[in-house]
């Protein structure tokens, strides 16, 4: 570049000091970032909130942590989870205004469902942890699981389920029982959405009389094209709403966010 005569700007330069550290650190929190660039925290946050309104930087709801907008990416990996909270955690946010329980964003490993984002933070029933980034959850038990089983691919379904059957513990019992997966599987697709096992109480490997959150959840799959990329779940007190009245209630609510992230993933040229 020409050597200009002119002075830098201060102000820009810390903004971008703050992306550069953000696009190689991948996600941080306001005290990370402080650490790393020596830059007071209430001009941290002006330029986290500049940064925002142009796109460039977004906040995830389950830690906190601000992460990087794909705008600044070059290119999406294919094994890359950041992009589907990056456009499903505005799509929770907005859920938790119309419905006051909380909803859970998850994606499928190899043998479970990991939680990515919550919008706990953001409901009235706050007695309801938010899940920390990463928990692991029984994908034969919980609705998530349910959801992703129903809808992937039958060549994804036939491998998850082999790796299933080879593993030990009551956790994994069910995959060994080919004719009640395939009925559970035709039962939920038949209903449009899924619900958790009777014994499922939250614990990935303790049956409800052991390990008992009190909650119901139901769950629907983030599809796009075949794949199913994700799943979106709500979850609830048992003790205060049953599970017809929350879907009546809610089930539209749940739809429309999943139908919502697909629609801006596609748009966005994400995930396909």
């Amino acid at each position: 570049m020409r050597d200009y005569r002119v002075k830098p700007i201060d102000s820009l330069s810390r903004g971008l000091e703050v992306l550069q550290v953000l696009q190689e650190s991948r996600a941080a929190s306001l005290h990370d970032l402080h650490l790393a660039t020596g830059i007071p925290k209430p001009t941290l946050t002006r330029i986290l909130k500049t940064a925002h309104l142009h796109g460039l930087v977004w906040q995830r709801m389950v830690d906190g942590a601000f992460l990087p907008s794909h705008t600044l990416q070059r290119r999406v990996e294919s094994d890359d989870d950041a992009w589907l909270v990056e456009i499903g955690s505005p799509v929770l946010e907005e859920l938790s205004r119309r419905v006051r329980w909380p909803s859970v964003l998850s994606v499928p490993r190899l043998d479970h469902m990991e939680t990515l984002e919550t919008n706990s933070s953001r409901t009235y029933f706050d007695g309801l942890p938010p899940r920390p980034h990463g928990f692991r959850v029984n994908m034969l038990g919980s609705a998530s699981g349910r959801a992703y089983l129903s809808w992937c691919p039958e060549p994804e379904f036939e491998a998850v389920l082999a790796r299933l059957r080879n593993k030990e513990g009551r956790a994994y019992a069910l995959a060994r029982d080919d004719a009640a997966v395939r009925k559970l599987v035709a039962t939920t697709r038949r209903r449009g959405y899924a619900v958790r096992a009777p014994d499922f109480g939250g614990d990935h490997d303790r049956p409800r009389s052991e390990a008992d959150d009190g909650r119901e959840s139901i769950a629907m799959p983030i599809r796009l094209d075949d794949r199913v990329v994700g799943c979106i779940n709500l979850t609830w007190w048992r003790r205060v709403v049953s599970l017809t009245g929350s879907v009546q209630l809610h089930l539209e609510d749940l739809r429309t966010a999943v139908r919502t992230v697909e629609e801006r993933a596609r748009a966005a040229g994400l995930g396909v």
